[in-house]
C-alpha cells in the first residue's frame, strides 16, 4: 500500500471526516433550517469539552509555571488550527499585557498562509520541526500542537522535536485519543464527531478549539496576576478604547472621579496596576510598583499586604 493509500484509509476512520445523520438533507433545507441544524450541532461543544477540564486545568498550571521560569507557550498547527493559535496568541499582548514573545502562533505555510489556504505546506513532519530548530525552542518553553485531525504531520513533526529537546507538550484535537499516533505529554481531545458539512473542522472542530485556548491562555494569565477580582487590569494602552476602559477599572475599584481616575493613571506612568493599588493603598508609585512586585504582580496580594501595615 502507497502513502497515497494509507493516508486514504486513515481519513476513512477519522470521526471528523464522516457523515452527521443531522444534516444529511441540508442541502434542500431552508437557511432557517440550515441555521437550525448549525446551532443545535453547535451547542454540543461545550458540554463535550466540560469533559477534558482536569487536563485543561493541569495544562494551565504547567504554562503558568513555564511563564515563571521565564518560558513560551508556541503554537503550531495548519488551516483553521493553525489560525486560532495565531489569532490566541495575538490577542494576549493588549488584554494581558505580556510580551508579544511569551505566547506565539505558528501556522504552516507561514504568514501568508493566514489569508491564503496553502494545504500542502502542512504534508511534511520536517517542516515542523525544522520550525522548532528555528525558533530555537528548548525548556521551559511549552508546545501546544493544534490539529482537528490529530495527524497533521507539520504539527506532529512540531510535537516530536520538542520533546527531543525537552519541552512540555500539549495537543489539541478533536478526534479521540485512542486514533492518535503521537505521544505529548498533555492530550485534549475533545471529539465533536462529524461535521454538518463533512470535513469542515473550521466548525464545530474550530470551535471546540478556540474554547480550549480560551482556558489555556486566559486560566495561566489568571494565574501570574494578570486579572484583579475578575477584571483585566494589566491591558496595554494602545488605542483610545483601551485607555478609557483603564480610566472606568480605575473608577470602579475606587471612589475617584472622571478626573481623578486620568491623573493617578498618568502618576502611574499608563499602568493601570500601579494606580489601582497607589489609589486604594494610599501609596506613592514607587511603593505601589514594590509591593506589586514583591506579590508578583497579584493586586490582592499587595492590598492585603498594604493594609497590615
Amino acid at each position: 500500500m502507497n502513502q497515497a493509500e494509507q493516508l486514504y484509509k486513515k481519513l476513512e476512520k477519522l470521526a471528523t471526516e464522516q457523515r452527521n445523520e443531522s444534516s444529511l438533507e441540508i442541502d434542500v433545507a431552508s437557511a432557517d433550517e440550515i441555521v437550525t441544524i448549525i446551532n443545535q450541532e453547535d451547542q454540543k461543544v461545550a458540554q463535550l469539552v466540560s469533559r477534558r477540564l482536569n487536563v485543561i486545568a493541569e495544562a494551565v498550571e504547567m504554562i503558568s509555571e513555564s511563564f515563571n521560569l521565564g518560558g513560551r507557550l508556541l503554537y503550531f498547527g495548519a488551516g483553521t488550527s493553525g489560525r486560532l493559535g495565531v489569532v490566541d496568541a495575538s490577542e494576549c499582548p493588549p488584554t494581558f499585557g505580556s510580551d508579544p514573545d511569551q505566547v506565539q502562533g505558528f501556522i504552516a505555510g507561514g504568514k501568508e498562509a493566514m489569508y491564503t489556504a496553502k494545504e500542502g505546506a502542512e504534508d511534511l513532519e520536517e517542516n515542523g520541526e525544522e520550525e522548532i530548530r528555528d525558533r530555537e525552542i528548548f525548556p521551559p518553553d511549552v508546545v501546544c500542537g493544534l490539529a482537528a485531525s490529530g495527524r497533521t504531520p507539520y504539527v506532529i513533526g512540531a510535537i516530536n522535536e520538542a520533546k527531543k529537546r525537552g519541552c512540555k507538550t500539549i495537543l489539541v484535537t478533536t478526534v479521540p485519543k485512542e486514533q492518535l499516533e503521537v505521544e505529548p505529554d498533555f492530550i485534549i481531545d475533545v471529539p465533536v464527531g462529524p461535521e454538518v458539512v463533512m470535513g469542515s473542522t473550521r466548525m464545530k472542530s474550530g470551535t471546540a478549539q478556540k474554547m480550549v485556548l480560551n482556558m489555556l491562555t486566559t486560566g495561566a494569565m489568571i494565574r501570574q496576576g494578570k486579572v484583579y477580582e475578575n477584571v483585566m487590569v494589566d491591558l496595554q494602552l494602545t488605542n483610545k478604547k483601551l485607555v478609557e476602559r483603564a480610566k472606568r477599572i480605575i473608577t470602579m475599584f475606587t471612589n475617584l472621579n472622571y478626573e481623578e481616575a486620568s491623573s493617578y493613571l498618568i502618576e502611574a506612568d499608563n499602568h493601570v496596576k500601579t494606580a489601582l493599588v497607589m489609589a486604594i493603598g494610599k501609596v506613592e508609585k514607587n511603593e505601589a510598583k514594590d509591593v506589586l512586585s514583591r506579590n508578583k504582580g497579584f493586586i490582592r496580594k499587595a492590598i492585603e499586604e498594604l493594609s497590615v501595615k
